[in-house]
């Protein structure tokens, strides 16, 4: 990987989606405060929100050492080519990380 031209732009990309998301989220949050809603819903809302972001990191870190541990496997046998068992094995530790996260995410108390 040489070549860098790709990157400049793919960050760029995805820089402006945060920052569009951020200013969006918070265009909402306030709003919300702004049009007198009950105090139970707002703290519902931001309790839900700050649920979702949980499980979001705990789904990304299962999903993250699955692949590691793919990766490792993949460098203990020594298979540098793209293959179909490798694509599988990837798909597989991709697959593996999402049950692991919703099942400990299952036993989290919301």
């Amino acid at each position: 990987m040489d070549n860098f031209d790709y990157l400049i732009p793919i960050s760029l990309f995805v820089c402006i989606t945060y920052a569009i998301k951020a200013v969006v989220d918070a265009r909402v949050r306030k709003q919300l405060v702004a049009s007198n809603v009950s105090q139970e819903l707002i703290s519902s809302i931001i309790k839900a929100d700050e649920t979702r972001r949980r499980h979001a990191t705990l789904r990304w870190g299962a999903i993250l050492i699955i692949l590691a541990i793919a990766f490792a496997v993949m460098e203990a046998f020594n298979w540098r080519h793209l293959t179909p068992g490798v694509v599988a094995l990837l798909l597989g530790a991709t697959g593996a990380g999402n049950l692991v996260a919703y099942t400990l995410s299952r036993k989290l108390p919301d």
